[in-house]
């Protein structure tokens, strides 16, 4: 009887198909890794949600073979889920010092305890089970970055998390090229790689470029300075007070994430503030505006964001001055243009001077371009290769990528959230799937608004809401009080008494008639009313409100 051979699974769990959520698992007859842990910010129609995590109903399942998480970078798209994630499945988290810095605020936040998080360095193993995990270093739009070269029994699986090649990085710390060429020599077998610029042809712009533009542009100016960019983003940061410095100006951070970000980046060394730039917001009036410049969170309009409430004039502690030059030092999200577009109006409506991405080089992506993508190729040759973190189109594109530099499209995998991918040393395919998908967070619920729920609150947006009130005395069914009716989001009452009236006489006919045929049980009363309100207002208004009725038994 021929021996069975044990094979390697690869599931993404996330970060397939949409921006952010990126979780990934490997595992191998009893145990299991994890890679990243991320969450996604809501999509237009999920109304009220605050956050989306991945579904990690396998990872609850399989709890006892999971060895531990291991963090490529700090941004929230790969590790903002971990809270919710480490509540159910207490496991040790493994990364970088400044990702692991950020992940202690976050569990801080949470009132988590007894976690346990293991700071690792570029360049170190770590053993988990029967995985032997390798921390290479990377270049991305946050310090610490890391690809992963996970040795397993069936051969070495290299997963670069999000990364671009930065040959004069701010930090200095270059990319370990020269570690992934021997990887590539030895031999790979899968590879795992970051999608999400694989549209753009050419190479990404060195961060050092951004720094120019900053130099050249604090020069000129006149007034205060607002510079709005991802609060991560912490090379960019740098480069904002490097300027600011040079130019004799002091440095107020606006923005709670921004703040967070900043303290633990300078804790931890990886900003270097002289001494007396940083002030506090309250002491900004002290100065004159041309010595501030501010740095703040907003870069992608967000609604709550400080850049977004200083250009609604409802930010507490700034107003903004005619004059006040804001630089946007981000691309925006895709979906989040016409946002960002409203609050540059905004801006220059209140006679701000804006600078964007499409003025001037104030903007660089954190993410490898068609060329940086085909040397990372070049330099591992996988057997074969699993394209990650971005939409199916970006996906599919580096799949063609690695076709046209000649990889066999039997060895390419474009996987979907919940793909099973098997992988012996010879051969990889498909098995079934395991469950992947959204849970959505609102407040301190986890996973309790669904799809039934969201289409009762789009419902609510865009028709409103008609609350019938109705008391009946409880042997004959006889209606003592009412009919009232309440109108929220649908029409205003005071200008609608009319219909309103109108309204009440259907519901009050119905009413009538249930009692001349004696029936009394709630279920049935409430139908009538809905049905007969429904066909009246849609006659009417062309309508569909969500129909609330209350009885009320005496």
């Amino acid at each position: 009887m021929a021996k069975r051979t044990s094979k390697l699974k690869i599931i993404p769990l996330g970060g397939l198909y949409e921006i952010g959520k990126n979780i990934t698992v490997i595992e191998y007859k009893g145990d299991i890794i994890v890679i990243d842990c991320g969450l996604a910010f809501p999509e237009d129609e999920m109304l009220g949600i605050d956050v989306v995590i991945p579904d990690i109903t396998y990872l609850l399942k399989n709890r006892e073979k999971i060895k531990g998480i291991v963090l490529t970078h700090g941004h929230e798209d790969h590790i903002g889920a971990l809270p919710y994630v480490l509540k159910k499945i207490n496991v040790p988290v493994y990364g970088t010092k400044l990702t692991l810095g950020l992940v202690e605020n976050k569990i801080k936040e949470h009132k988590l305890k007894n976690t346990k998080l293991r700071v690792t360095k570029p360049g170190q193993k770590i053993k988990l089970g029967c995985f032997e995990v390798e921390f290479i270093r990377t270049s991305h739009s946050i310090p610490d970055s890391v690809a992963l070269a996970i040795n397993t029994p069936v051969g070495v699986v290299v997963h670069t998390g999000d990364f671009k090649v930065d040959y004069t990085p701010i930090n200095g710390e270059v990319m370990d090229l020269h570690r992934f060429a021997e990887l590539g020599k030895k031999g790979v077998l899968v590879a795992m790689a970051d999608s999400t610029n694989v549209e753009r042809p050419g190479y990404t712009m060195s961060e050092r470029t951004v720094g120019s533009t900053f130099i050249d542009i604090f020069k000129t100016a006149k007034q205060r300075i607002i510079v709005a960019t991802f609060a991560s983003n912490i090379h960019r940061i740098q480069q904002i007070i490097n300027a600011a410095v040079m130019y004799n100006r002091k440095v107020v951070v606006s923005g709670r994430s921004m703040v967070n970000v900043v303290k633990v980046a300078r804790e931890l060394g990886y900003l270097d503030v002289p001494d007396g730039t940083l002030i506090d917001i309250n002491d900004m009036n002290k100065y004159a505006l041309d010595e501030i410049v501010v740095i703040t969170t907003g870069s992608q309009g967000e609604p709550m964001s400080a850049l977004s409430r200083i250009a609604s004039s409802d930010h507490k502690k700034m107003e903004l001055v005619p004059g006040d030059l804001v630089i946007i030092s981000a691309t925006p999200i895709p979906g989040n243009e016409k946002t960002v577009a409203k609050v540059i109006n905004q801006l220059f409506k209140k006679g701000a001077n804006v600078i964007y991405e499409t003025l001037a080089d104030v903007h660089v992506s954190g993410h490898a371009c068609q060329e940086e993508l085909k040397l990372m190729h070049r330099l591992l040759q996988p057997k074969f290769f699993i394209p990650v973190h971005g939409e199916y189109r970006h996906l599919k594109q580096h799949a063609q990528l690695a076709e046209e530099l000649g990889m066999d499209k039997e060895n390419i995998f474009v996987a979907e959230n919940g793909s099973v991918i098997e992988f012996t040393k010879d051969e990889g395919k498909f098995a079934q799937n395991v469950p992947a998908g959204n849970i959505l967070v609102d407040g301190l619920g986890i996973g309790d608004v669904g799809n039934i729920v969201l289409r009762d609150r789009k419902h609510l947006s865009e028709d409103g809401l008609i609350i019938v009130v109705v008391t009946i005395t409880k042997e004959e069914g006889k209606v003592v009080a009412g009919p009232d009716i309440i109108s929220r989001g649908f029409v205003y009452v005071r200008e609608s008494e009319d219909l309103m009236e109108e309204a009440k006489n259907v519901v009050k006919e119905v009413l009538d008639e249930c009692q001349k045929n004696k029936i009394t049980d709630w279920a049935t009363l409430k139908s009538s009313i809905r049905d007969a309100l429904r066909n009246y207002l849609y006659e009417k208004m062309k309508r569909n409100p969500m129909i609330l009725p209350i009885i009320m038994e005496v």
